[in-house]
């Protein structure tokens, strides 16, 4: 890809978050983690902040060598691979992926438009392709369509009280009418729905929201907490701190409206 003007650093990692990540050795309830491998770095920041917008982690990384490093030892939802990547090939890493009998959906995303590199790509083991330019709004609903397909349409609606939860839009909806929030915002709650009534401590929180590479202080974590508990007050669902655990959402007896002044 052409990186010209652009400076590499030292660090080949990079994370940029808006969404959460999964969880390690999780279930099918794993949250939701891209990685990215694309080497042309205007375009990678596109993407990171488009799909991060709508609600999911991104791990960018710039060269095929440091993304074969993540694919062995950090679990994700989709790899999103560019073609034509320094130090080791986009196609190498996918057939690297597929020796590792990695069932990991892959959408490559390249220049390469010709009918052979296609071929190839899907011969390798590709689920989707994308030749650019693309429209990002179809790389987010081709995203979803591959990760609904690998997880077989399991627990795409979940619901704690008022609260409901849609898995395959990541939309939350409270009393029925949707529930705005920030991107962060509905990062931490869906970590928190997602826990199945089970608490989650701040630094787990943090870990699947901004990932194994971006350093967050905790007391973000208490900011969103803050802003949620704001949103959800008097609904009939709240989170709740759990001296030693953690935070953990439960319903709650909703607070009653005040009555009307008698005449």
């Amino acid at each position: 890809m052409d990186t010209r003007g652009q400076a590499w650093t030292t660090n080949p990692y990079k994370q940029t978050v808006y969404g959460q990540s999964m969880e390690a050795h999780g279930t099918h309830r794993n949250l939701i983690a891209f990685l990215l491998v694309e080497d042309n770095l205007r375009l990678a920041g596109t993407l990171e902040e488009a799909l991060g917008q709508a609600g999911f982690a991104v791990d960018c990384v710039h060269d095929g060598h440091a993304a074969d490093l993540l694919l062995t030892t950090q679990d994700y939802a989709l790899l999103l691979l560019d073609l034509g990547l320094p130090r080791l090939d986009g196609l190498e890493v996918l057939r690297r992926l597929r020796l590792r009998r990695n069932p990991l959906p892959v959408m490559i995303l390249t220049a390469h438009g010709a009918v052979e590199e296609r071929v190839r790509g899907l011969n390798l083991g590709a689920d989707d392709y994308l030749t650019k330019p693309f429209d990002l709004t179809e790389v987010e609903a081709r995203a979803r369509a591959l990760i609904r397909r690998s997880h077989g349409h399991e627990r795409t609606q979940l619901q704690c009280g008022p609260l409901h939860y849609d898995g395959t839009s990541g939309a939350f909806a409270l009393h029925d009418e949707p529930l705005a929030l920030t991107g962060r915002e509905r990062a931490v709650l869906e970590v928190l729905v997602l826990r199945d009534g089970r608490a989650v401590n701040k630094a787990a929180i943090s870990e699947k929201i901004f990932g194994i590479i971006e350093s967050v202080n905790a007391d973000a974590i208490e900011i969103y907490v803050h802003r949620l508990r704001k949103k959800l007050d008097g609904s009939g669902v709240a989170i709740v701190m759990l001296r030693g655990l953690g935070y953990l959402l439960e319903a709650v007896p909703p607070v009653p409206a005040p009555a009307a002044a008698g005449r």
